[in-house]
């Protein structure tokens, strides 16, 4: 008897049993798109398909839709401590702080002990200006491994609410936990910014740059010292070395408001000079309108002037 082999699709494609774990092997190969397809084709709204198809569409940058499928989780059964997580995550990224906030206190009302949630709370109540509140989140973290970000998002309500000693003192306990937090160092230039002060504003931008060689915050803020004290060898320096690397900026280095420092012509020339006769243009600190958000070296002098 002759026998035939078939080569349709049918014979060659063995049946899908379980597409979750069809779906998390797709995944593991880096197929994503071809994994939210098979979830799609499965049909079905289990509360493990809706959390996958949310974990891979926040992978793939489609925030929106991840909010929207762990929303989907949620209502799918009893509450799933992983899509109320997420979704509170997607809020944020979203910037929609009310929600964000809100999600955050439901993962609080079942799981007291996230400081991670809290954390996440303090930031959407920075961001909506209930800067008291926020204080107040930041203060109730206990963990070790949220010691930095707590300090760091406790240091910004205070600088928001121009209690500089006291933000300057939780900055820099936020860098003794993590002394590459190059954002403390950020709001702290920004923070005598606020008051002028060439002192801290040299050896904050000095720690900023061990840490970022480029950064243009840095980079910037040492210009303006040197030319407030006239060592205009120094300033043009650090201007070449901005200019070689504009556009340098560390994700916490948020360019945010700019504060316009003119030179005087005799000033320009002499950089320019300095400088190969590159132009040097008026020059420009930036910092952010308000602090960067989460997430003891002496002073040396008195205290802040205000």
């Amino acid at each position: 008897m002759t026998r035939y082999l078939r080569f349709d699709s049918a014979a060659a494609a063995p049946a899908v049993t379980d597409p979750i774990e069809a779906a998390l092997g797709l995944r593991a190969k880096g197929r994503m798109e071809d994994a939210l397809d098979l979830l799609a084709r499965a049909g079905g709204g289990s509360q493990d398909t809706w959390n996958l198809r949310g974990d891979i569409q926040f992978e793939l940058g489609r925030v929106q839709e991840a909010a929207e499928s762990y929303g989907a989780a949620i209502g799918a059964g009893p509450h799933s401590m992983h899509a109320l997580r997420n979704l509170a995550l997607c809020h944020f990224r979203l910037s929609q702080w009310e929600a964000a906030a809100g999600a955050y206190r439901d993962v609080l009302a079942r799981e007291s002990h996230r400081d991670d949630a809290r954390l996440g709370l303090g930031a959407c109540l920075l961001h909506l200006s209930r800067t008291e509140e926020a204080l107040a989140c930041f203060e109730q973290c206990w963990s070790q491994t949220s010691r930095a970000r707590a300090e760091f998002g406790k240091a910004a309500a205070l600088q928001v609410l121009r209690r500089f000693d006291q933000a300057e003192a939780a900055y820099e306990r936020a860098l003794t936990a993590d002394p590459r937090l190059d954002e403390a160092l950020s709001n702290l230039i920004a923070m005598s910014m606020e008051v002028f002060d060439l002192s801290r504003i040299h050896r904050y931008a000095l720690r900023l740059l061990d840490i970022l060689p480029h950064s243009p915050i840095a980079l910037q803020a040492l210009t303006l010292v040197a030319l407030e004290r006239r060592e205009f060898e120094e300033a043009a320096y650090y201007l070449g070395r901005f200019q070689e690397h504009p556009h340098a900026t560390a994700p916490g280095e948020d360019a945010g408001e700019a504060i316009e420092y003119r030179l005087s012509q005799d000033v320009v020339a002499r950089l320019t000079q300095m400088l190969g006769h590159r132009q040097v243009p008026s020059h420009r600190i930036l910092r952010s309108a308000r602090p960067a958000e989460p997430g003891d070296a002496g002073r040396g002098e008195a205290g802040w002037k205000q």
